[in-house]
């Protein structure tokens, strides 16, 4: 990569887990090598040590402070930016689920997009660019990150995590080509609470309405614990819940119109999904995979938990009841 060419904002895009941190550091190291080779870091000069260290002072990150990322962050990364960076070449910033940011920080860091400031890199790191503002997004290099394959998910988990086979194909097939969130499936209890949605869903739909209701509260609490997909998190909470759910229906509706067994996802739950097919029609199956998305990106968007839980959940179970 040549110095001189390097823009000076970019839009990494994709599911958590699939580098995209990875490669912000790694250009970050590329940018800044005091005895670079190929245009990639040597690892043993003075910047390359730190950065392997976290201890580079020109890489800064921003993350939600709260479920937000706030005016007074981007100020904070203004008042920074009115200084040389104090070691390296390139000062980078990388701003985390940057589709949280409100909208009086979105319109500050709009303004540091119009005028970038020489010797700084911005970095912002989302799910989907439409949960920014089209002003931002044309103003950064896109970069997209595609999920990786399931196969080379499941030898790597093989081979390098010790996983018996089935409970790495599980693993990655659930992760949709997260390699990140397969290693914290691994490591915590997600594979059992997996089981117990699975159950609650399933039930759901045989409910009344204020049973349905009664699951839509029971859901609500999810929310008080991090999802998986966000970083430093800890226990599975509700984003994986929906994530789990909506892998369901999308395996029934590939079974439905008579798909390939191998692109189900929930593979050792494929008896369970045969059986339940024959319960759904097909636009039923398609209507309740657009609801749960449609939660999913209101759930990005911090909308009222309760409410989207409510309005989610009872358009599952009448879908489910008129299948």
């Amino acid at each position: 990569m040549s110095r001189e060419k390097v823009p000076h904002a970019y839009l990494f895009t994709g599911i958590s887990g699939v580098g995209k941190t990875s490669m912000a550091k790694a250009l970050a190291i590329a940018l800044n090598c005091l005895e670079s080779v190929d245009h990639e870091g040597c690892g043993q000069c003075l910047s390359c040590r730190q950065m392997e260290s976290g201890n580079f002072p020109d890489f800064l990150s921003i993350k939600p402070d709260g479920q937000n990322i706030r005016i007074h962050q981007i100020r904070g990364l203004n008042r920074s930016f009115s200084f040389a960076p104090a070691l390296g070449r390139y000062r980078v910033c990388v701003i985390y689920q940057a589709e949280t940011m409100t909208m009086e920080a979105a319109n500050s860091f709009l303004k540091t997009l119009e005028e970038p400031p020489l010797g700084n890199i911005l970095i912002l790191n989302a799910v989907e660019p439409l949960d920014l503002l089209p002003t931002i997004v044309s103003r950064c290099q896109k970069v997209p990150f595609q999920p990786l394959m399931r196969q080379e998910m499941t030898d790597w988990l093989v081979e390098n995590r010790g996983l018996d086979q089935k409970t790495a194909t599980a693993s990655a097939n659930i992760s949709e080509g997260s390699l990140g969130l397969a290693l914290k499936m691994c490591d915590g209890d997600f594979l059992d609470k997996r089981q117990a949605w699975f159950l609650r869903l399933t039930k759901l739909i045989g409910l009344s309405k204020e049973r349905a209701l009664d699951v839509a509260f029971e859901c609500a609490k999810e929310d008080r614990k991090k999802a998986l997909g966000i970083p430093e998190s800890g226990e599975p909470g509700l984003r994986d819940m929906l994530s789990v759910w909506e892998s369901w229906y999308r395996d029934l509706l590939v079974l439905k119109v008579g798909g390939p067994e191998e692109l189900v996802i929930n593979q050792d739950f494929s008896h369970k999904l045969k059986k339940m097919m024959g319960s759904f029609k097909i636009e039923n199956l398609i209507d309740s995979l657009l609801a749960i998305e449609h939660s999913q990106r209101d759930l990005r968007k911090m909308r009222n938990t309760q409410m989207v839980m409510e309005h989610m959940v009872m358009s599952l179970n009448s879908l489910g009841r008129s299948g």
